[in-house]
């Protein structure tokens, strides 16, 4: 059921899409493809409240690609010479030397 759910992100979704995915997400949890009429209520609220907290995300995600402002992801430059930062490596260890093994 939720593989019909669509990525919405870097697109520019309609109020319907998001309604659907909303709808879809509440379907998978509460296990109701429609609910009794004890339970729509509560069905009905549900989804109005994930519709709401999707469009607030999508809203505030960034696009894709985008960075944030003063980040230049992991590279400096210098003098017109470009430096990548160093990532620790489990083999090499963080100062990027090889691990000696401990003397006895």
């Amino acid at each position: 059921m939720c593989r019909s759910i669509k990525t919405l992100r870097g697109t520019e979704p309609t109020p319907e899409a998001v309604r659907a995915a909303a709808l879809q997400f509440v379907r998978k949890v509460s296990g109701y493809r429609a609910p009794s009429r004890a339970n729509e209520a509560a069905f009905t609220a549900a989804v109005d409240e994930i519709e709401a907290a999707a469009g607030k995300l999508l809203a505030d995600l960034a696009a894709p690609g985008a960075r944030p402002e003063g980040s230049s992801g992991g590279v400096a430059v210098l003098d017109g010479v470009t430096l990548r930062k160093r990532r620790s490596s489990p083999i090499l260890g963080s100062t990027g030397e090889a691990s000696k093994p401990a003397s006895k």
